[in-house]
């Protein structure tokens, strides 16, 4: 299992429908479900850097995809 960037992550959020709502700390991405739920994804500003793994599977796990999915978006 290779490392992932957080642009990388962004453009498969992007992919999702994700939009990105607020910048400060953080940047916060959501997207509402069609039940009207909201899914929230938060990341660091870091551009072109790897994400650690342990933090990787917590922002998979807030975009509710699994890793399979991702690497399938990323390639797209």
């Amino acid at each position: 299992m290779g490392t992932s960037t957080y642009d990388e992550f962004r453009g498969v959020l992007r992919k999702l429908s994700f939009t990105k709502t607020r910048s400060g700390r953080h940047e916060t991405w959501q997207k509402k479900l069609p039940d009207g739920s909201v899914l929230r994804v938060t990341l660091k500003h870091q551009r072109g850097k790897d994400i650690p793994r342990w933090l990787f599977g917590l922002m998979l796990k807030q975009a509710g995809i699994d890793r399979a999915t991702f690497e399938r978006l990323r390639k797209d």
